[in-house]
């Protein structure tokens, strides 16, 4: 049932029984349309969802759910389907039931054995960690080491060195 509401002889859920992060939660028999923004905290979705969601918090697509369309959170766990775009800016969790058809974009790609994803994967590249030889704690050595120029890898490929 949607929001929290429980079938006759089985336990009322109240929200006291869920995480004060928890924001809202949507169950099987419901289906949305449109674009979802979440402030933060965690949505769950174990329904049908159509369009946009932009979230400052944490997505969970659970078990029934279904997504279709692009997703920015911080961080998402999928055990449902997501076919579309996702933004995860800290973590992307792909858990044994969970299906992405779509392209990536995070920083950090868990993917749980019998996790099914389809798509493209773009991860930033690491920041380098530049450190000062041992004795040496002046900011003209780290400057002037940051200087230095490495080949891009496309300069490498186009170089032949691929």
């Amino acid at each position: 049932m949607a929001f929290g509401l429980s079938k006759p002889g089985t336990r009322h859920c109240e929200l006291s029984d869920f995480p004060n992060d928890w924001v809202g939660w949507l169950e099987p028999g419901v289906e949305v349309e449109g674009k979802m923004k979440v402030a933060g905290g965690l949505i769950r979705l174990n329904s049908f969802f159509k369009g946009e969601i932009v979230s400052e918090g944490s997505v969970v697509v659970h078990d029934q759910g279904e997504v279709e369309g692009n997703i920015q959170c911080r961080v998402m766990s999928i055990t449902g389907k997501v076919k579309g775009t996702v933004h995860a800016k800290e973590r992307l969790e792909i858990k044994e039931s969970g299906s992405v058809v779509g392209d990536i974009y995070t920083s950090c790609l868990l993917v749980d054995p019998g996790g099914f994803f389809d798509g493209q994967c773009h991860m930033p590249s690491p920041e380098p960690v530049i450190q000062a030889p041992n004795g040496v704690d002046s900011q003209e050595h780290i400057c002037a080491s940051t200087a230095e120029t490495r080949p891009t890898r496309k300069q490498e490929e186009k170089d032949g060195h691929l």
